[in-house]
């Protein structure tokens, strides 16, 4: 498990989540299972804990007690998910958003640029869009968009003309051929920093990441008990928005909703004024903890 993926702000999390010994609790993100067993660590006996992921790979990674329960489902589907479990409410979520360090190190899922791998990136291998797919069958101005929005890559209609002149010669399909595709737009001085953000949009569009977390967050006031806390953790700027936007206002957008006196109205009580982020100590353990941004608050 700890080859697996290093849990980031495994104590400020588990902080934030103020775990009761019988509460509840659901971790959206199983992965490596680092921060299910530290919240298992503070549960009592009667305590429970249902850790989500849509990747098979990860139950090898289920720790043996009774009370944890593993739900193979991605964490868009948390409330029906939990309903199935006999549970409508819990005391806290946590959501570690971002890709375990175990997809950039599985190359044969095609999350990594470095090496050759067939073009994939799909969390749940069994359907669905591949990021070949969204490659190859995109128009040149959606595959602008997307490169803007997730990926924050700049000229991206230089990048999306590349992508198109290849596959117009060839279909797309292995890691390495798209690092050929871009190779003309591709600055050599900054390349693994270009390459990072042009894999990381594509793995947002093809797992859907941005439509999960705003239905998960949305889910998460009808799941949470009063008192109950909401914790993620982000490590893209979008996301990051999304989650501020929403524990401030109960909303995606961040639209402030009024009572009738014209007096601002919110579900949420914020606990982090501002994003907590990792110590230089544990960027320097863990160098892909550096972008992570991490907000609480507490179901009113």
């Amino acid at each position: 498990m700890s080859n697996y993926h290093t849990p980031v702000l495994l104590e400020e999390a588990i902080e934030l989540l103020d775990i009761k010994a019988d509460g509840v609790y659901a971790d959206l993100t199983f992965g490596g299972g680092g921060h299910s067993r530290r919240i298992l660590e503070s549960l009592g006996e009667n305590g429970r804990l249902y850790s989500f992921d849509q990747d098979s790979d990860t139950i090898a990674n289920a720790p043996n007690d009774s009370r944890f329960n593993y739900v193979e489902s991605n964490f868009r589907f948390l409330r029906s998910a939990l309903r199935l479990r006999g549970v409508k409410q819990v005391d806290g979520i946590l959501a570690d958003l971002g890709v375990s360090s175990h997809h950039f190190d599985a190359l044969p899922r095609g999350f990594s640029f470095r090496g050759e791998a067939p073009l994939d990136m799909r969390m749940n291998q069994r359907g669905g869009e591949t990021a070949a797919d969204v490659v190859n069958n995109r128009t040149e101005e959606q595959l602008s968009v997307i490169l803007s929005q997730y990926g924050e890559l700049d000229t991206t209609w230089k990048i999306a003309a590349c992508i198109a002149r290849a596959r117009a010669v060839k279909p797309i399909t292995t890691t390495a051929e798209l690092v050929a595709a871009v190779a003309p737009c591709t600055p050599k001085k900054d390349e693994s920093k270009f390459l990072t953000k042009l894999f990381q949009a594509l793995r947002i569009e093809v797992n859907g990441e941005m439509e999960a977390l705003k239905m998960a967050l949305e889910q998460s006031l009808k799941v949470l008990k009063p008192g109950g806390r909401l914790v993620v953790i982000s490590y893209h700027s979008l996301e990051d928005r999304i989650v501020k936007n929403f524990i401030r206002s109960g909303n995606t957008e961040g639209r402030i909703e009024k009572d009738f006196f014209g007096r601002s109205t919110t579900p949420w009580s914020v606990i982090t004024k501002k994003a907590v982020v990792p110590s230089n100590e544990e960027i320097a353990d863990n160098p892909r903890s550096r972008s992570a941004k991490m907000r609480a608050a507490e179901k009113i």
